[in-house]
């Protein structure tokens, strides 16, 4: 067995209001042999409960599209749980598209 270790990047993005941060976001610039142009992995998208359905959380997804954008990303990945339809309808209203199917394994720390 070979091992590799390949750098990625976490970018974070926030909002503030009223002197607070209020969301956040981070998108992973990642890299593989398949391409030679990263992906982003949109990740931890929060918005405080006080501030939501103000477009804040649109706000912020924009802004890591552009960020994955500049960084020459060619996918963006967001996941959900099957149990929040409601934020699956949000970001298919956004642009993203329901595509596969995630799976998850949580490891012992």
């Amino acid at each position: 067995m070979n091992k590799k270790i390949v750098q990625s990047t976490a970018i974070r993005l926030s909002i503030d209001r009223d002197a607070q941060e209020v969301a956040h976001a981070y998108v992973f610039l990642i890299t593989n042999d398949l391409h030679k142009e990263p992906y982003g992995l949109l990740e931890d998208v929060f918005v405080d409960e006080a501030y939501r359905g103000q477009g804040i959380g649109t706000e912020l997804v924009t802004e890591i599209i552009a960020t994955a954008k500049q960084h020459g990303c060619y996918k963006l990945i967001a996941t959900s749980r099957h149990a929040r339809p409601e934020v699956h309808a949000w970001y298919e209203k956004i642009g993203f598209e329901a595509y596969g199917v995630a799976f998850r394994m949580d490891l012992p720390v």
